[in-house]
């Protein structure tokens, strides 16, 4: 099996652990319960209980909080070869909703079938644990952003890191990618409103910098982009296999 035939998660686990043909097998199973969810209807709650995570196959996904007065902040987006719920399912308890953006499929994951390929396949279960401390890692970059970058450079670390995410699954690259996001979407995301995300890309589009136009992100000049974001991908650690 070479590299392309692979699932998107198994692409991205193999940036960390270079997994055996046992372990592989493993993860397959892991992937038999495939679904297709429809854009726009949450596949988990906030507060829910005693749900199944689930691996992102196609498509893209928000994870968001909803707060008392309506309005909502996106913590991340999920894209093909994340888990979604993991953290839930082991705290038992979501705190947190997730919103297919464009029809998405997805493979169920039970906690028995999680916790007995752990129990299994230690290297796995190491491999899946990276993906989590990499996850969190993001979400602190998120904040940093909200609270110390300027709109111009929150946008343009938000978008490296977008494309740093799916060209390690296959589906991005530094001249860009695909993406379903709106501006509202990103407003949500980056703590600013829809006329100041509007105006923010423009700006950057004027700059020569980078183009979001028709779900398409082009990267017009990526060190430039990556000055302006100040942008270290290091925490993204896609540098090669830790586990060999």
């Amino acid at each position: 099996m070479t590299a392309t035939d692979h699932s998107p998660l198994t692409r991205k686990l193999l940036a960390f652990v270079a997994l055996s043909e046992a372990e592989l097998a493993v993860l397959e199973r892991l992937h038999q319960r495939r679904r297709t969810f429809v854009a726009g209807r949450d596949l988990v709650h906030q507060g829910q209980s005693a749900q199944a995570a689930y691996i992102l196959s196609a498509g893209w996904v928000c994870s968001y909080k909803l707060q008392p007065d309506g309005t909502r902040q996106i913590v991340d987006f999920q894209v093909p070869g994340d888990f979604l719920g993991l953290r839930s399912v082991l705290l038992r308890t979501s705190d947190h909703s997730f919103e297919p953006i464009v029809d998405i499929e997805a493979a169920e994951v039970l906690t028995s079938d999680l916790l007995q390929a752990f129990a299994q396949t230690p290297r796995l279960a190491t491999a899946i644990l990276w993906a989590a401390s990499r996850d969190e890692a993001m979400v602190v970059e998120h904040l940093v952003g909200i609270g110390r970058r300027d709109a111009e450079a929150r946008m343009a670390h938000f978008l490296l890191e977008l494309g740093s995410r799916l060209a390690l699954v296959g589906i991005g690259s530094k001249e860009g990618f695909d993406c379903p996001l709106t501006q509202y979407h990103l407003a949500d995301t980056l703590g600013l409103s829809a006329v100041h995300v509007n105006r923010v890309l423009r700006q950057l589009r004027e700059h020569a910098l980078v183009t979001f136009r028709d779900g398409r992100v082009t990267i017009h000049d990526y060190g430039g982009l990556v000055e302006l974001a100040e942008f270290d991908p290091a925490y993204l650690d896609q540098t090669g296999p830790l586990l060999k």
